[in-house]
């Protein structure tokens, strides 16, 4: 089990004025709930940045890798790597296993595909369908849980020359039908959740550029979204600017479920 603790110390302190003023709050009541959440290497990307984000805003927090929901302590964020990547209904399959068959008693759960479970290939409404299904019975079983909605990520879209080719071609260069697939599944994803259940959108965060316009590309009268170049190093990760960003977003969502569990008086 790998345990990380970030506590406080003067020279955390003197990052703070840098992190805005509600970040802290949002650290500190995160940092007291039992949160399980499954994914792979852009949700490993997501907890660098929360760590990074803890370390410079001085809050401890406490994030664990374990193996099921069970082994989540209190006061944690404890995390698994949900196999495996190119095959989400075994991803689904696996962490509804990974919660268990009776109560959890986590706080919040969530589950997170990434970029290679959505191909251009992808049924996305049956694999919606099942999604929904899964959620649907684990908040049977864990009806105090709160469960969190993450949109697909995104990739860049393949330039230069060779992009340059395939479009000549009458090919799509990589990552346009890629993303067309990703962004019909969140748009299921959104339309569902909106407003009646809390929803973690790394797409939006992912096309949305530091001057807050759309990175978008077109394809055969189609605008399709894709991930802006400044949050990525190899095209599909998120790097430092990258983590930051999407970490704080996440932050601010775990840190918002007390508005859910308000609308739903059966938690």
């Amino acid at each position: 089990m790998l345990a990380l603790v970030f506590a406080s110390s003067a020279a955390n302190n003197t990052c703070a004025a840098d992190i805005d003023s509600s970040l802290n709050a949002d650290l500190n009541k995160i940092a007291q709930l039992r949160i399980f959440f499954g994914h792979q290497s852009v949700g490993a990307n997501l907890l660098d940045g929360v760590i990074q984000l803890a370390r410079k805003s001085g809050v401890s927090i406490r994030i664990n890798e374990v193996t099921t929901a069970s082994g989540v302590e209190p006061a944690t964020l404890g995390h698994t790597f949900v196999a495996k990547n190119g095959f989400p209904l075994q991803k689904l399959k696996n962490f509804n296993q990974a919660m268990g068959q009776s109560h959890s008693g986590l706080d919040i759960a969530f589950v997170k595909f990434c970029y290679v479970d959505i191909s251009s290939n992808t049924d996305v409404k049956t694999l919606f369908s099942n999604y929904r299904a899964t959620i649907k019975d684990l908040q049977a079983r864990n009806p105090a849980t709160t469960f969190i909605h993450i949109t697909a990520p995104l990739t860049i879209v393949q330039g230069g020359l060779k992009g340059k080719l395939k479009r000549l071609l009458g090919r799509a260069p990589y990552g346009v039908i890629e993303n067309i697939r990703r962004e019909e599944y969140n748009t299921y994803l959104r339309k569902t959740y909106q407003n009646s259940e809390p929803i973690f959108d790394l797409a939006r965060i992912e096309s949305t550029a530091p001057d807050r316009t759309t990175v978008t590309t077109e394809w055969q009268n189609l605008t399709v979204p894709a991930m802006s170049p400044i949050y990525t190093d190899d095209g599909e990760h998120l790097n430092t600017v990258g983590k930051l960003l999407a970490a704080r977003e996440l932050i601010s969502v775990l840190a918002s479920i007390d508005q859910y569990e308000a609308d739903d008086p059966s938690r």
